[in-house]
């Protein structure tokens, strides 16, 4: 049988199996859980042995003679002291390299990329350097781009007074306390929309598969199978009825 044929009903069967769940919990969707689970995690610890141990680990110290790989080798090794009682304190020295080199590259990134850029993206639409200075620059009729800028502005300054609390939110503060609130909720229903859109691609992606391998080429699988999750979901509904009550 072709490789592709089986594919097409190995496919067919886990996604069905999965949609199962929308009846009710059943042996079909824990099987499919399980192969799902087991077959990423399997797949994770391959791609990590082969990509970090043998490429490099391995290879560099083997091929290339690069000894100095054996520091954060060994350091990587004391994190594994925690499962020995007595000498699980030698852990802490690998966790707290770890923590504070992750800190001091992730700090000054953070800072640079979601502050800092963010305020010069915000702001430069607005402002252009001249040799007598910093210059406001606007004109709607001939850079409608700027319009948007505005708004950006606006959303940016409204939100950051809506999250400072130092100062009491009324007159003419809580105005643009509101205008914050308006710019979050319009950012929250987008990015729900986005996940919903995203989640719905998932999900016709998987329709399409079904249509199309319902096709006789394949072997009728999505036909079949559909067929012996309904049985299996109706005998075991059935027995389920049958069995006298626990307790």
């Amino acid at each position: 049988m072709d490789a592709t044929i089986i594919g097409a009903w190995v496919a067919t069967g886990l996604t069905l199996f999965i949609f199962s769940f929308l009846y009710q919990d059943n042996p079909l969707f824990k099987l499919a859980e399980h192969l799902y689970v087991g077959v990423s995690v399997g797949y994770t610890i391959v791609k990590a042995y082969d990509t970090v141990i043998v490429h490099l680990i391995v290879k560099p110290i083997v091929e290339n003679h690069e000894f100095a790989l054996l520091i954060p080798v060994i350091i990587g090794l004391l994190m594994l002291t925690r499962y020995v009682p007595k000498a699980s304190w030698l852990s802490r020295y690998a966790f707290a390299m770890i923590v504070g080199i992750g800190a001091g590259l992730a700090i000054p990134r953070t800072i640079s990329s979601f502050i800092l850029k963010q305020i010069e993206d915000t702001v430069r639409p607005l402002l252009s350097m001249t040799g007598d200075g910093v210059t406001f620059s606007f004109n709607i009729l001939n850079h409608a781009s700027n319009l948007n800028a505005i708004i950006i502005l606006i959303g940016v300054t409204s939100v950051l007074f809506y999250f400072f609390f130092s100062v009491e939110h009324h007159g003419p503060g809580k105005a643009v306390a509101r205008t914050g609130i308006l710019f979050l909720m319009i950012a929250f229903g987008a990015a729900f929309g986005y996940t919903v859109m995203a989640r719905m691609s998932l999900l016709i992606g998987r329709l399409t598969d079904l249509i199309e391998f319902s096709d006789a080429s394949y072997g009728s699988p999505t036909i079949w199978l559909f067929l012996l999750t309904v049985g299996t979901l109706l005998f075991l509904s059935r027995r389920r009825q049958t069995e006298p009550p626990e307790g």
